[in-house]
C-alpha cells in the first residue's frame, strides 16, 4: 500500500472558473485538502455531464441542467447523502460565481431543493470493543509502540485521522497533558490528553520514534519505517486489521474511535459544550447526535435490567 495519497486521484478538471473556485477555497477559506478534493471530485462529476449536453459551458448552465445531473447520480444508485452533497458543491460554486459576477444569468441552484436525507447514527464501539482493540499492537516492535500510541492518543481526544498522522512533535505538550490541533478550516483546539495516552507517548517518544528514524529527522510524531508520516490509507487498515485479530474488536471504520470518545464522554456525564470543543465541531447540532446514541444506550440498559423495562 502507498504510504501517501496522490494528490491527483481527484478526477481532472479542465475550467478556469472551477480552478478559482478550488484557489479560492483554498487560500481564502482555508478548507482542508481533502475537502478540497471533495468539491473537486463534484465538480469533475458535473463538468463531465455538462460535456454531454448541447450547451457545455459551466457558467451558462440552467437549472434543467443540474436537475439532470442530480438525475443520473440518483439513477446510478448514489445514496440522497450523496446527491445532497453535490448539489452543496454546485450550490457554493455558483454562489461564488455571482459574487465574481460571472454569470451571465440568475444562479440556476437558487431554487433547487436538497435531497432529504434520513439521520445516520454512527455505529459506536463498546468500551469492551475499544480495550480489546488498544491491547492487540505488539509493543516488543518499534511500529508496535507507534501503533499503540496512535490508538491511544485517537481514543483519548477524539481526533480525526487525517489530524492524527499529520500531527507534529510541536503540537504536543506532555509536561501539561495536552494536545493542540488544528482541524477544518484552519481553526485550531487545545484537547487534553490523559494519563493513558500520555505515558504511551512518553514511551513511543522515547524509544520507539528514535529507532524508526535511524538518525534522520522529521516534523511529525507518527512515521512508518521510512521515516515518513503515515498516510491515512495506512493507518485505517492498521485499525482494521487490529480489530479483527480482537475477540471483541469487530468492525471498526476510519471515525469508530472518534465515536466512541464522544459517546462515552456523554455517557459518563460530559458536558454537551465540552465535548464540541474537544471534537472541533463548529455547530453543536453535530455534536448533538452523540446525545441521542447515548440516550439509546440508557434505553437499552433500562430495557435490559429494569423489571418492568
Amino acid at each position: 500500500m502507498s504510504e501517501q495519497q496522490s494528490p491527483g486521484s481527484s478526477p481532472s478538471v479542465h475550467d478556469t472558473q472551477v480552478d478559482q473556485f478550488l484557489a479560492y477555497l483554498t487560500v481564502e477559506r482555508g478548507l482542508s485538502r481533502n475537502t478540497i478534493e471533495s468539491y473537486h471530485r463534484d465538480l469533475a462529476e458535473f463538468c463531465r455531464y455538462m460535456a454531454t449536453q448541447e450547451e457545455s459551458a459551466l457558467r451558462t448552465a440552467g437549472s434543467r441542467h443540474l436537475v439532470g445531473f442530480l438525475g443520473t447520480l440518483r439513477d446510478r444508485g448514489l445514496s440522497a447523502r450523496s446527491q445532497s452533497r453535490a448539489l452543496t458543491t454546485l450550490r457554493r460554486f455558483y454562489r461564488f460565481l455571482e459574487r465574481e459576477e460571472a454569470l451571465p444569468g440568475s444562479n440556476p441552484t437558487s431554487h433547487l431543493l436538497l435531497p432529504k436525507i434520513g439521520r445516520h447514527l454512527p455505529q459506536v464501539p463498546s468500551r469492551q470493543q475499544v480495550d480489546a482493540v488498544l491491547d492487540r499492537p505488539d509493543e516488543s516492535t518499534p511500529t508496535g509502540v507507534r501503533d499503540h500510541a496512535m490508538l491511544e492518543l485517537l481514543y483519548a481526544t477524539g481526533l480525526r485521522v487525517s489530524e492524527l498522522v499529520r500531527l507534529e512533535v510541536k503540537q504536543l505538550h506532555l509536561e501539561a497533558g495536552f494536545v493542540r490541533v488544528r482541524g477544518k478550516g484552519g481553526r485550531e483546539r487545545v484537547v487534553p490528553l490523559g494519563s493513558s495516552a500520555k505515558d504511551k507517548l512518553d514511551q513511543y517518544l522515547a524509544t520507539a520514534r528514535p529507532q524508526l528514524l535511524k538518525g534522520r529527522s522529521s516534523a511529525y510524531v507518527f512515521l512508518t519505517r521510512a521515516a515518513k508520516p503515515l498516510s491515512r490509507q495506512t493507518f485505517w487498515k492498521l485499525l482494521k486489521d487490529y480489530a479483527l485479530q480482537s475477540p471483541e474488536g469487530g468492525k471498526f471504520n476510519p471515525h469508530a474511535m472518534r465515536h466512541a470518545f464522544a459517546t462515552h464522554l456523554l455517557d459518563g456525564g460530559a458536558d454537551l459544550r465540552a465535548v464540541q470543543a474537544m471534537l472541533g465541531h463548529v455547530d453543536i447540532a453535530t455534536t448533538q447526535i452523540y446525545t441521542h446514541l447515548s440516550s439509546e444506550r440508557l434505553r437499552e440498559v433500562h430495557k435490559k435490567f429494569h423489571p418492568r423495562g
